[in-house]
């Protein structure tokens, strides 16, 4: 099968052994692939997780159909099935998933690339904002780096649950111009030293319920600031770095909750329980179309490297797809 692999000499699309499924994966032929941030580091050769080094297949979510089912993936995952799941090895012609991950395509007319789109940012965003976050009707949020596929998906996610204001942050003029089409009520520039003010201004000086951020070290001082007393900070990811300031003094004041969470450390069971969480929550809203996010571009499997190219120039507003 083709795939795009990790070389030492960069991403290459090459042909390599179609895999076979364990006892409780399953065998997907993918149709197409959704590309993440941490699918760059990979291709760079880092580790994310399990994942990287020489010979690595890119690439965390993709939809298919069902090729073949292990002796214990259950019944209700059956061969021919359209699917949508999260699992190592993407961008590829076939790739496996533990049935967990796996969850039916919508009988409505979602095509295999808005699908690709959907498993890492609903399992993401709900496990943040509701399991972690804690959020409740009423309450407000922040969704640092809300330009992003999952920033997208998160504000959504918590005007769905009742979110009584939503908050989305960029720093690009144009994609924050955007936010509103995806449930936020106030869109700030984390690039203007005075965020957190417009934060706490727009909260009546409360501050925000919940924060998640996707961009840590930049803003964790603004996060603190603007935080409401009990309220929580849960970090999701890093792009503004691993290492930074932090102002224990006012975290401690604020009584504020801050909680780490990744899947790189998680075990199979704790992945399936996240999984089974958001489909009851969410499944019903994602098969009325109601939880959905825009594709940017789609590339074909063979361009793999171009479409990396594309995410890493940071210039797209939202997904972009691999069809393989």
């Amino acid at each position: 099968m083709k795939a795009a692999i990790v070389t030492e000499n960069g991403v290459r699309v090459q042909d390599v052994p179609e895999p076979r499924p364990g006892p409780q994966q399953v065998l997907i032929r993918v149709r197409a692939a959704g590309l993440n941030r941490a699918d760059l580091g990979v291709a760079a050769g880092h580790a994310h997780g399990s994942m990287g080094g020489s010979g690595t297949i890119i690439g965390l979510e993709f939809a298919g159909e069902v090729v073949e089912v292990g002796a214990e993936v259950p019944a209700h995952i059956q061969s021919g099935m359209r699917v949508m799941a999260k699992g190592a090895g993407g961008y590829a012609e076939y790739a496996l998933a533990d049935h967990g991950t796996v969850c039916a395509v919508p009988a409505s007319n979602m095509s295999w690339e808005q699908a690709a789109t959907l498993p890492v940012a609903l399992s993401t965003m709900h496990d943040a904002i509701v399991t972690n976050g804690a959020l409740k009707p009423g309450q407000s949020i922040l969704i640092q780096g809300a330009s992003s596929g999952v920033g997208l998906m998160g504000m959504q996610i918590a005007k769905m649950m009742g979110a009584s204001l939503v908050i989305g942050s960029s720093t690009h003029p144009g994609r924050r111009a955007r936010l509103a089409e995806f449930g936020a009520d106030l869109a700030i520039d984390t690039g203007d030293a005075g965020w957190p003010d417009q934060v706490l201004t727009a909260t009546g000086g409360r501050g925000v319920d919940v924060i998640v951020d996707q961009i840590s070290a930049s803003v964790a001082n603004g996060n603190l600031k603007c935080c409401a007393i009990l309220g929580r900070i849960v970090n999701v990811g890093r792009l503004g770095g691993t290492r930074g300031e932090f102002n224990f003094d006012l975290h401690a004041a604020r009584r504020i909750q801050y909680i780490g969470v990744t899947f790189r450390t998680r075990s199979v069971e704790e992945v399936r329980e996240i999984n089974r969480r958001m489909i009851a929550d969410l499944w019903p809203a994602v098969e009325a179309g109601k939880l959905a996010l825009p594709i940017d571009k789609v590339f074909p499997l063979a361009e793999a490297p171009a479409a990396l190219a594309h995410m890493q120039a940071n210039q797209h507003f939202g997904k972009i797809v691999l069809a393989c």
